[in-house]
């Protein structure tokens, strides 16, 4: 069997290959521009583009594609051969320069918000070399921005590299006012843990909703859910270990650095974590790995759930967001240090992450609504829909003590004693950890937990860099007219302690006594999707997008009516096929049974048998299931009342205030049936089935 190190990304055009293959002149030039952000040269396009040709071939590939990430969730790709035709019959394989920088698909197809109509259809998609290219399913995948024939972004990549030179150049003036003369370059990290629920094919082959919606929009608990904590770490099931070491190894083809993997809270629900690496490459990676979890599932006769609330009852799936920032030199703005109230740099970016979020928790909020996240937000497994961060008492002191003017002793953190000598004495962290926190500081970087499972991380990314870089834009103009930069630190993080104090929560999410607190604070609390996205549009909202160029007012614009609309398209889907299960499944499964009970009955009387047991549950069912009829019928009525609506946020409205609670009443009556009916008549596999049987 092949060690790891010897086929980790040997699917990737990577900086080994590149230097081996591309001339050195050429090289220099495509690292620096990856290295440095420089723009590049066009002149050395084809001199690439020939070179990942014959790299691609020797490795099988017979196509190329421009891998863009659309507003649609997920990945494009459209293929084109290497073959051209040669004057006599035959063939060449043929890769130019032109065709690795620029593609041109079908603007009008994908979702724009109004940016483009169908008789304007040119997009392009353009060469990001930023992130290496790689080879899937026999094809040379090349990681490419998508946009309109007039420059608009529509897709998840274009501003998120825009926000990451934002920051890098808010962040270069930080530094260098405070002494960092070497620096040239910052970047963002990322590590994005995923989680995710496995799921057996053939039962889920039998779930209507799970095949159109990802969820389940029906199903009462087993006698066991997730109370036991016996999941959570567990030794993993033979199936579910062979999936993660295959996953593992499709991954590290790739490049991808997949580093933990174990079980998590729920029945059947993991996680996958990775090394952190450039926030650009974070969020490739991360569609990557989605991608194969699906792929590699198929293959073991499972499929993955990555909807963010696929059972009603147990935890949802998220996706913990871990954010740092760091020169290329190779110091990390968010490294404490030991002694961290004299650490000039650390400070300036706790300030201004602090400030960050309160001054825009609406857009850290705005970034994870989705109808899906709605469900799971505020749930007990996930933070409330209340942005608050967590910093552990040191800092907090810390920050305090500091605004005070008051000395701050850093070295009080106590070595951790567990009581049998064998084990070694380590010192404690500066802070425990909060699972409850929305944003929490974990040592050398914020955790961000909001985020859905399916989601692509580029919107959170591209709110927190921009966000921090306007705060940092600020502090870099005091630092530089600073006549006393150490003083000056101290009366920016004075003045963020005083302003921003509000954000800082470090007790229980979760509790209804925060919510309460929070309000009282002035935080917002967005429950809904359709409560978050309109703030995106205000005035302060729009000019600091448009300060930094990460997005103009067109863009912003069509961005809140894709979501919406996607939002309003997801609960039609669920409504539909809710109603599709109800007419064709369970209202009939109900009656069967029912009939059945009645024959029981009646056989019962006709021998002077007591039939109480058969006749009360006739009773029940039939109640139960003249509700599920009725509620269906209000449930077309109001589904074909919210299609008539011309509004997108009316529409978004109807399906949130409307839709949703007829289905929750609908759901209620049907799992109250489905907890007295035999399985051999209900008609769908239990959520027992689905959690424990695989």
């Amino acid at each position: 069997m092949a060690k790891v190190s010897e086929f980790f990304g040997i699917n990737v055009f990577n900086d080994a290959v590149m230097k081996e293959r591309l001339p050195k002149e050429t090289y220099e030039i495509l690292k620096s521009t990856i290295k440095e952000g420089k723009s590049l040269d066009s002149s050395i396009a084809d001199i690439v583009a020939d070179a990942m040709k014959e790299w691609a071939i020797e490795k099988g590939a017979t196509h190329y594609t421009h891998w863009f990430q659309p507003l649609t969730g997920i990945t494009a790709e459209k293929h084109d051969s290497f073959i051209n035709p040669t004057d006599d019959g035959h063939i060449v394989m043929e890769f130019s320069g032109k065709e690795l920088i620029k593609g041109e698909p079908d603007a009008s197809s994908f979702p724009s918000g109004g940016l483009r109509a169908t008789f304007e259809a040119r997009g392009y998609t353009a060469w990001d070399p930023s992130s290496y290219a790689f080879i899937k399913d026999k094809t040379l995948c090349i990681p490419t921005a998508f946009c309109s024939f007039s420059g608009e972004a529509l897709d998840q990549k274009t501003p998120l590299l825009r926000s990451m030179e934002a920051i890098n150049k808010q962040a270069l003036r930080v530094v260098r006012a405070l002494g960092y003369t070497d620096v040239k370059r910052t970047n963002t990290t990322v590590g994005p843990e995923q989680e995710y629920f496995l799921i057996d094919k053939e039962l889920y082959d039998k779930r209507p909703d799970l095949m159109y919606c990802g969820r389940t929009l029906i199903g009462c608990m087993p006698p066991k859910g997730q109370e036991m904590d016996d999941h959570y770490f567990g030794v993993l099931k033979p199936r579910v270990a062979e999936f993660m070491r295959e996953l593992d190894n499709e991954l590290w083809k790739l490049g991808v650095l997949a580093k933990t993997e174990h079980n998590e809270a729920a029945p059947a629900q993991h996680e996958l974590a990775p090394v952190f690496t450039t926030t650009n490459i974070a969020a490739d990676h991360n569609q990557l790995t989605m991608e194969f979890m699906k792929k590699v599932a198929l293959s073991k006769g499972l499929v993955c759930l990555l909807h963010e609330k696929p059972y009603d009852g147990v935890n949802g799936s998220g996706k913990h967001n871990n954010w740092s920032i760091s020169t290329d030199t190779g110091v990390n703005f968010l490294k404490a240090g030991k002694n961290p109230s004299e650490n000039k740099l650390f400070l300036i970016t706790l300030s201004a992450v602090i400030e960050a979020v309160d001054k825009h928790q609406d857009l850290l909020r705005i970034a994870v609504a989705t109808a899906g996240n709605d469900h799971r937000l505020g749930g007990n497994e996930a933070p409330p829909a209340i942005i608050s961060i967590f910093l552990g008492e040191d800092l907090t002191d810390m920050l305090e003590a500091i605004s005070k003017g008051i000395h701050y002793d850093d070295m009080k953190r106590q070595k951790m004693k567990i009581g049998a000598d064998v084990i070694p004495e380590f010192k404690k962290d500066n802070a425990d950890r909060n699972r409850t926190s929305p944003f929490a500081f974990t040592g050398n970087k914020f955790e961000f937990r909001m985020l859905g499972s399916a989601s692509s991380i580029s919107d959170t990314n591209v709110m927190l860099n921009t966000m921090v870089a306007d705060v940092f834009s600020n502090y870099a103009l005091r630092l530089e007219n600073a006549t006393d930069v150490a003083s000056e630190v101290n009366a920016i993080v004075k003045e963020c302690i005083e302003n921003h104090k509000r954000i800082i929560f470090n007790g229980d999410g979760y509790s209804k006594e925060w919510e309460i607190e929070a309000e009282k604070r002035g935080l917002l609390n967005l429950p809904s999707t359709v409560d978050a996205l309109p703030l995106l549009k205000t005035e302060e909202n729009v000019a600091l997008f448009e300060r930094h160029g990460v997005f103009n007012r067109a863009e912003i614009d069509s961005r809140v009516d894709i979501i919406l609309e996607n939002y309003a398209k997801i609960i039609h889907i669920e409504a539909l096929t809710l109603i599709d299960m109800m007419g064709r499944d369970v209202i009939p499964a109900i009656t069967s049974y029912t009939s059945s009970m009645c024959e029981a009955a009646n056989n019962k009387k006709i021998i002077g048998v007591d039939n109480s047991v058969e006749m009360e549950l006739v009773a029940r069912l039939t109640a139960a299931n003249k509700e599920i009829f009725s509620l269906t019928s209000i449930l077309k009525g109001a589904v074909a009342s919210a299609e008539r609506s011309t509004d997108t946020f009316e529409k978004a409205c109807e399906y949130r205030n409307n839709i949703l609670k007829i289905m929750a009443d609908i759901r209620k009556y049907a799992d109250s049936a489905e907890s007295v009916m035999p399985k051999n008549y209900w008609p769908y596999p239990s959520y027992g089935d689905l959690l424990f049987k695989i």
